[in-house]
């Protein structure tokens, strides 16, 4: 592990400005894991936990739920075992913002609804295009080729 600082539940609580019931509620669900134990059996965590912590508090704002999260994480490590980290980083980003973009449309809904078929129409052609070539760049860094 060599030098890396480790902290008390208190301690990493409040650097990642969430309450000790948080962080508890979290290891529970299997969210975050303490790096290792005390001898009095004190949970310590990393670097890495608080990272992991803090990207949970990020999608919690843009309204995924935890288990939407947990999900997510775990995607993430399978991902990230299996290949380079920079494709995998920028994978997961891309999925995080095409699921916070779903969020965003099931907002949307109500009012794409009330639109009259021509304003709706425009609504859809220019973001149509975007959608596919989106999902066509997806295919291409998986390896799995062009949409069409």
């Amino acid at each position: 592990m060599g030098d890396e600082t480790l902290w008390k539940i208190g301690q990493f609580a409040d650097l990642a400005k969430v309450s000790q019931r948080t962080v508890d509620y979290y290891t529970k669900l299997g969210l975050i894991q303490p790096e290792q134990r005390t001898s009095g059996n004190f949970r310590l965590y990393g670097r890495k936990a608080l990272e992991r912590l803090q990207r949970i508090e990020m999608l919690k704002a843009e309204k995924y739920t935890l288990e939407e999260i947990k999900q997510w994480l775990d995607q993430f490590d399978r991902t990230r075992e299996q290949g380079d980290p920079a494709i995998t980083e920028k994978l997961n980003a891309l999925h995080s913002h095409m699921k916070q973009l779903e969020i965003e449309i099931k907002e949307l809904e109500p009012y794409i609804e009330t639109l009259k078929p021509n304003q709706a129409k425009n609504v859809f052609k220019v973001l149509t295009p975007q959608s596919a070539a989106c999902i066509e760049a997806i295919l291409l860094i998986l390896g799995k080729g062009p949409l069409m």
